[in-house]
């Protein structure tokens, strides 16, 4: 099939130094199991439904399950992001990821966080938080059930911010304590007053204008399939695949 995935040797280069260290008998080739998990997160395909040239679908799948649960894909992303530092300006916002009925059937397990999936107008989402440079790449992400209030969100992304002068954000983000927040770490907010404030809230318009880039960066996140729809119904390994297409269409 001449429109499949493959990484190429440089981006392989890159990826190699967050891959665990392969115990007792060799790992599977690494490119070609990658470009296979890669390849059907981005198509939304089913692990059986993958091309015969990226070998078995049970390697395919075990190798995604096993690295998602460690959090190896989101330490790449994390470790392509660390080379790249952003120091003048950030943008938050989240969106709503629709969630499949196979992701939100069945009960969660007692004791965990649940699956993250809530009820909204929309129907079962999960809510998308996200921190991205002035470019539009993503630096942080956070994932909730679709009800939860960005707040939730912003408190969650709030410790782990860069060290700039601005944060862009919509009238979601609009509150005292993040404001202040935002200030106790030396960072100027560009978010607009909500309109019931008695007193108006100024903000640079002109830069405001800029936060389009985020919402641009979210539309990019879901062309792949297994991000604009949740399948999964461990939120750590969606959580994965959201880090693993930010890698490839952002980091690499």
């Amino acid at each position: 099939m001449s429109d499949l995935f493959w990484l190429s040797d440089a981006q392989m280069a890159r990826l190699e130094p967050y891959f665990p260290k392969s115990h007792g008998k060799p790992r599977v080739d690494d490119r070609r199991v990658l470009s296979g998990i890669m390849f059907i997160n981005r198509n939304g395909l089913r692990w059986r439904d993958a091309p015969r040239e990226y070998g078995s679908h049970k390697t395919l799948y075990n190798r995604w399950k096993r690295w998602s649960d460690k959090g190896i894909f989101e330490k790449m992303m994390a470790g392509l992001v660390a080379e790249h530092g952003e120091k003048k300006t950030v943008m938050i916002d989240a969106t709503y990821l629709k969630a499949h009925r196979t992701a939100s059937s069945l009960g969660a397990k007692k004791g965990g966080r649940g699956r993250l999936i809530g009820r909204t107008k929309g129907g079962m989402n999960t809510k998308l938080h996200a921190i991205c440079d002035s470019q539009g790449r993503p630096l942080k992400l956070f994932v909730t059930a679709g009800q939860v209030s960005d707040y939730i969100g912003a408190r969650a992304l709030c410790e782990s911010l860069p060290d700039v002068d601005w944060l862009l954000g919509d009238r979601g983000y609009e509150a005292d304590w993040f404001r202040e927040a935002l200030q106790d770490k030396g960072i100027r907010a560009c978010i607009p007053g909500r309109k019931q404030r008695k007193t108006p809230v100024k903000y640079d318009k002109r830069r405001y204008k800029r936060r389009n880039r985020i919402e641009i960066m979210f539309g990019r996140l879901k062309d792949w399939r297994r991000v604009a729809t949740r399948y999964d119904r461990c939120p750590k390994v969606f959580l994965s695949a959201i880090a693993l297409a930010a890698t490839v269409i952002y980091w690499l």
